[in-house]
């Protein structure tokens, strides 16, 4: 499967936007055609309907959020593509997510997970992931140097920013697809893609927990936390976010794990239309959580033991390790798009570029040497 690519970029927003562009037009051009093919065919938005709906998020992000406007603003820029196209990109999760409510559809499938520091062999806090999506989509890595903080970003080219990840700071990210009720892709608060951009420029735990927590949002989604602190030490978070509010869960037994679905809907006055994900999402969660258990009492857990867990197969193909279903047609598959390892102590991460039974980890570091 081979790796996903990395790109070195630096400057203001504008110009990371630009580079961003420029680099990786082909996969852009790639990603706006499966893009605008799934919204026709998945959740029946015809191309004019996904650019107005553009258009009005365009105009919420250039008065709230200006510095991610100005990375689109350089994405289209450098690209040559046209603004509203990469826009609705960016807008993507609102508008899919916002239909997949309006439709009784579900969301898709990713499994995120937390080890802290004193159930490592190395002593390290792991975040790890996999991260399910569309067949065929392009991703990258972003390596963006900033005056005092470096992030190391996955993203789906065309997209500014990233979702998944780390910084110089030793904060790191992983997210989760949630639905509920309330989500609306036109309701007032911070996208889902800017406050995935937000944290991942937090210097601390607690200013990525307030990005979680502040401001309202448009719909729901779960952003995993955690930060390395001296040699042995670190800390972690998961916060379910909602129209509502957020909603906090502690490591148990020294580990998080969390998957498609919120874990107590009612303390968020929520009902979560799952859908066809319902049996996915809960095995997921209880299987992670089972196989990390059961690792921890055992004692230290190597990164390779871990990587292994990311692999697992059990209720193929709803498990851990996302395969196409034949339930569903071409145009509504998923599959893992991204399996991913944090050692936010050591500043790296290791990475397959779709499903990770088919190939091994390939690491990239926050810092080259």
């Amino acid at each position: 499967m081979g790796a996903v690519p990395v790109l070195d970029l630096a400057g203001e927003p504008y110009e990371v936007g630009y580079e961003h562009g420029r680099r990786a037009k082909a996969l852009i051009e790639h990603n706006l055609d499966l893009y605008f093919r799934r919204f026709r065919d998945e959740v029946g938005l015809s191309r004019d309907e996904v650019l107005r709906r553009a258009r009005v998020h365009l105009e919420r992000i250039r008065t709230g959020f200006p510095g991610y406007a100005a990375m689109v603003g350089g994405l289209a820029a450098g690209s040559g593509l046209p603004l509203l196209p990469l826009m609705a990109l960016n807008a993507r999760y609102e508008l899919f997510y916002g239909e997949f409510v309006r439709q009784g559809l579900g969301g898709s499938a990713c499994t995120a997970f937390a080890v802290l520091p004193e159930h490592v062999q190395e002593g390290h806090l792991i975040l790890g992931e996999n991260w399910d999506w569309f067949l065929g989509v392009a991703g990258l890595w972003l390596r963006i140097r900033g005056e005092d903080l470096t992030v190391l970003c996955f993203t789906e080219a065309g997209i500014a920013g990233g979702k998944i990840g780390l910084n110089s700071a030793g904060v790191g990210l992983c997210v989760n697809g949630l639905v509920s009720h309330l989500d609306r892709w036109e309701r007032e608060g911070v996208p889902f893609h800017v406050r995935c951009w937000q944290i991942l420029n937090a210097r601390t735990l607690d200013e990525a927990v307030a990005m979680v927590e502040s401001d309202g949002c448009p719909g729901s989604a779960n952003f995993l936390l955690g930060q390395a602190g001296r040699p042995g030490q670190g800390a972690a978070v998961d916060l379910e976010r909602a129209p509502t509010g957020a909603l906090r869960w502690e490591p148990q037994q020294g580990f998080l794990v969390h998957a498609n679905h919120f874990l107590a809907p009612e303390r968020l006055g929520l009902v979560q239309p799952l859908a066809e994900e319902r049996y996915s999402t809960y095995l997921r969660q209880a299987r992670l959580t089972e196989l990390l258990g059961h690792a921890a009492a055992q004692g230290p857990i190597a990164a390779e033991t871990l990587q292994d867990f990311l692999r697992d197969h059990l209720g193929f193909p709803d498990s851990v390790c996302r395969h196409p279903s034949p339930a569903f047609p071409d145009y509504a598959q998923y599959h893992t798009v991204l399996s991913v390892i944090i050692d936010l102590h050591a500043r790296r991460l290791w990475h397959t570029a779709g499903p990770p039974c088919r190939s091994g980890y390939n690491e990239v570091a926050l810092l080259e040497p």
